[in-house]
């Protein structure tokens, strides 16, 4: 008998557990609020918080982004508990995948949250002793932290895993009829024509084939959150959510494609003038012309402000020159949502507009086939698929018409609009990467012997695998929240950038802890794993930096607490 055994009287699964998720839950309320003053009063001047003091405690403000994070996950893990449990759909496998991620988050709130390998935010870090921690040492809080994340209960886990041979996601996800149909359906069309194929288009640097666009268009990928009177269905962005993983389980560059449609639709829908609606919108949700986003350039990074490349008005049309980089899936777009300063004289965000610029779709012998833009490709570890550009530009023209909105400077305000939900649906790539890795991770597990038995058979790959389960559900269901946040019509930026954070650092996890589960064979190209691992690695740096992410949730939650 194993020593959690020995300290685990009531079994795998806790009696009355989504009542002590939801007491545990309401004491990191407690916790993070007197966190959150602790570090406001350490970062404010005159009762106002300060960037540079922000900036000098940083791992104080991004460990209270991690901390809220971890508070908005067990919250929501404990609602999403809450709701099967009345709808009798709580199983064993749902409650022990609560369960455990209760018992390890509230486990790392009290010794170490990891916001990288090497940094850990401690209650000492945002200002907390260790006196008013003592909620976490009674009550529900304890008994999840002793009970819910034993090793019996990671070894039932897998098991359960085992059972359900050939399921493509562990646990009911809490969707409704209508989303867990089109789950299915995208699984099915995925399983077929995406997963077989995924390493190879890896391997040989190539383009996602256009026929599966192509078919990615007919299934309603880029039109699901598209008002029906431009084309669209008219659903909400929890919909998005469930497609985009589906897609990334497959290949994360399939499930980016709808990211190119969303980012492209949503500024022309909250920006645009009624005309462009009209004439791009309904296209865009038929995948008649495919859209790419161009905004960063060489050496800016996520400081928007810096942005260099101009636009100048000659007559009806703006003649562009500058530089731009990371660009992808360019060379195949028909129309770009290009960032430029249209005014040389207002610095930083004031002077930038967005334009549509229409372009005409190049080909690997002839990228750019447009007066004024020329560009190279950047070779990447992975996120292949669409490929990566540096651009540039020289006199290349935009018509006048083109100008979003059709009034300069109000590009960085029209992008912001857009972050809520591309944040949420690179969550949502990064949710079904997580759960490639893990099919990736159970399929060998089982079929690699060792001294004569199945390597899952040891406790520390069973382990792995485990608990890659239990993080892809909490991101999941925090990414879920999210979308639903954006589609009640409420602010959600900054549950949008949990999601992300949260996503982003479980499938990293997820990819490295099966490539070690494959041994020496995981560094080999041939195995799946070495791209997935690549393709994991990408998520935690576009759509806002980690570093960058924690710094805006911080930054959000401060403005508040004072």
């Amino acid at each position: 008998m194993s020593l959690a055994e020995e300290t685990s009287p009531t079994g795998p699964v806790l009696e009355g557990l989504s009542t002590l998720a939801r007491d545990a839950a309401a004491s990191i309320d407690e916790i993070y609020a007197l966190a959150r003053t602790r570090v406001a009063i350490v970062v404010s001047r005159d009762g106002k918080i300060q960037h540079d003091l922000m900036e000098r405690d940083q791992h104080a403000t991004h460990g209270l982004a991690w901390l809220a994070t971890y508070r908005a996950t067990l919250s929501q893990l404990a609602d999403y508990a809450t709701r099967l449990e009345a709808d009798g759909r709580f199983g064993e496998m749902e409650a022990l995948l609560v369960q455990a991620c209760f018992g390890e988050y509230l486990n790392q709130i009290n010794g170490g949250i990891p916001m990288t390998q090497v940094e850990f935010v401690r209650p000492s870090d945002i200002g907390l002793t260790w006196e008013e921690m003592a909620p976490l040492r009674s009550g529900a809080c304890a008994e999840l932290r002793a009970h819910g994340c034993t090793s019996n209960v990671r070894k039932r886990i897998t098991e359960l895993m085992i059972e359900a041979d050939g399921a493509a996601t562990f646990g009911d996800a809490g969707l409704d009829e209508t989303l867990d149909q089109m789950r299915t359906e995208i699984r099915r069309y995925v399983d077929a024509n995406v997963a077989p194929h995924a390493h190879e288009w890896h391997l040989k640097n190539e383009y996602v084939p256009l026929q599966v666009i192509a078919d990615v268009a007919e299934l309603g990928v880029f039109s699901l959150t598209l008002p029906e009177q431009y084309g669209g269905l008219g659903l909400g962005k929890e919909s998005m959510c469930v497609i985009s993983e589906e897609l990334s389980r497959g290949y994360i560059a399939v499930g980016s494609l709808g990211t190119r449609a969303e980012i492209a639709a949503e500024l022309i829908l909250t920006g645009g003038t009624e005309e462009q609606k009209q004439k791009w919108l309904p296209k865009i949700a038929s995948g008649e012309i495919l859209p790419t986003a161009v905004f960063t350039e060489p050496n800016t990074g996520s400081d928007l402000g810096s942005l260099r490349t101009r636009a100048v008005l000659d007559g009806d049309v703006y003649k562009v020159t500058g530089n731009k980089t990371w660009i992808t899936h360019p060379v195949r777009a028909d129309v770009m949502t290009l960032m430029v300063r249209t005014n040389p004289n207002e610095k930083g965000y004031r002077g930038l507009s967005m334009m549509l610029a229409e372009k005409p779709r190049g080909t690997d012998e002839n990228p750019f086939p447009a007066e004024g833009m020329s560009g190279s490709e950047i070779e990447v570890l992975g996120y292949r698929g669409m490929k990566e550009y540096e651009i540039a530009f020289d006199g290349f023209e935009v018509a006048k018409e083109n100008l979003l909105g059709g009034e300069e400077g109000q590009g960085f305000k029209q992008l912001m609009q857009t972050f809520e939900s591309a944040r949420i649906q690179t969550a949502s790539r990064a949710v079904g990467v997580c759960q490639n890795a893990l099919e990736i991770g159970m399929r060998y597990a089982q079929e690699r012997i060792q001294f004569d038995k199945p390597i899952i058979s040891f406790p520390r790959i069973s382990d792995k695998l485990a608990m890659i389960a239990v993080e892809t559900m909490a991101a999941r269901q925090l990414t879920y929240y999210s979308a639903r946040q954006k589609d009640s019509g409420k602010r959600c930026d900054i549950e949008a950038g949990m999601a992300k954070l949260l996503g982003a650092r479980a499938a990293w996890a997820a990819a490295d802890n099966v490539l070690q589960i494959h041994g020496g064979n995981g560094f080999a190209l041939e195995y799946e794993i070495s791209r997935v691992l690549c393709d994991a690695r990408i998520l935690n740096i576009f759509e806002g930096a980690g570093e960058i992410q924690a710094q805006v949730i911080a930054r959000r939650l401060l403005e508040g607490a004072n």
